[in-house]
């Protein structure tokens, strides 16, 4: 069964939000009119219930255009300077909605029943001004309380699955740490090395020392730079290249690298998925290419799987792809062609 939550009852697309507010008005009118004496009959109950639910439906409205789609992956100071900035423009735009809704109401009213329009803005100015301030004022500042709740219960709902994703991953990067076949495969190449090539030798200890160390200082972060990054891919690359030699081929064609920034580790989930699963070989090599379209990193390889698929449970690419959703707020794309396997992810602002 679906949770009832706040965000879910004022979903303007679900029918339980506008029985919720035909409900609300329905309320406020009986309340109303039990202890003031200016609803007396009922033709002035029904313009008021009419009145009140349509300014609670366009009210929503509005909130639901401001309010959604609220950045991710920025501080907390940027997230609270866009709440505060979209609630003023939310008040200002109520206000103004609900004057041209009350003028509306009141012209319509006075043409069904008959009665002077010439009087009507005269009447709303000099009589029912005050009135519909205070009414009109005590709304929104009941909906302005709403909707601050809906955003931070949506934020502690956000903060909650980040959490967990983040253990996830954590646990994820962990076990890579400890791969054994990585290390394993990494020490059998560097055993061989140090006899017949020394200095190839030193440089595999390097790289393999700087991927660890990238790792360690970086997989709690929720960016790095771009420069950086590829910096790790390329140190990544570097051992299995030692071990393949010319069956595999790593192409990153990206200028301005310091200007982007990814999160961690997510390019070598790419790298490693294309070497994992498919064959290379010196007449056809695999071909990975790294670079930039449009607000995307693209990560492609040419597609040769291999006969015996390997085994693989595809966590690691679920897991970035819900990392990439919960932190930008887009999805990954992901394209296979009989040719090509490709993956998009959003770079982080």
């Amino acid at each position: 069964m679906k949770k009832l939550t706040a965000e879910y009852l004022l979903n303007q697309s679900r029918p339980i939000s506008h029985i919720l507010f035909f409900m609300i008005a329905l309320v406020t009118v009986t309340v109303v009119s039990m202890n003031e004496e200016t609803l007396d009959s009922f033709s002035e109950k029904l313009q008021f219930f009419i009145l009140l639910f349509i300014q609670l439906e366009v009210f929503l409205f509005i909130a639901g255009k401001l309010f959604a789609g609220l950045e991710t992956g920025k501080t907390r100071a940027e997230i609270t300077g866009i709440i505060v900035t979209r609630f003023v423009l939310f008040i200002i735009a109520c206000f103004i909605a609900a004057i041209i809704i009350y003028l509306l109401f009141k012209y319509i009213t006075a043409w069904i029943t008959g009665s002077d329009l010439n009087h009507v803005l005269n009447n709303f100015l000099v009589n029912e001004f005050n009135g519909w301030f205070k009414s009109t004022i005590g709304g929104l500042t009941f909906g302005a309380i709403v909707f601050i709740i809906i955003q931070w219960q949506a934020a502690l709902q956000r903060e909650q699955k980040l959490r967990e994703e983040n253990l996830i991953f954590q646990n994820e990067t962990l076990k890579n740490q400890i791969n054994p076949h990585f290390l394993f495969n990494s020490l059998n190449t560097l055993s061989s090395l140090i006899s017949s090539q020394p200095e190839t030798a030193d440089k595999f200890i390097s790289r393999l020392s700087a991927i660890y160390r990238y790792i360690l200082e970086n997989s709690q972060k929720d960016k790095v730079s771009l420069s950086d990054e590829l910096a790790f891919i390329s140190d990544y690359f570097f051992l299995h290249q030692i071990r393949d030699e010319d069956k595999i081929m790593l192409d990153i064609a990206i200028a301005d690298q310091n200007k982007y920034f990814i999160m961690p580790v997510s390019l070598q989930i790419l790298v490693e998925n294309a070497i994992n699963h498919n064959m290379a070989t010196r007449e056809n090599p695999l071909k990975i290419s790294i670079y930039l379209e449009a607000d995307y990193i693209v990560v492609k390889n040419n597609l040769q799987k291999k006969t015996i698929p390997l085994k693989s449970t595809q966590i690691g690419l679920r897991n970035l792809s819900e990392r990439v959703k919960i932190i930008t707020g887009k999805n990954i794309i992901i394209e296979e062609t009989g040719t090509l396997f490709i993956v998009k992810i959003p770079l982080l602002p």
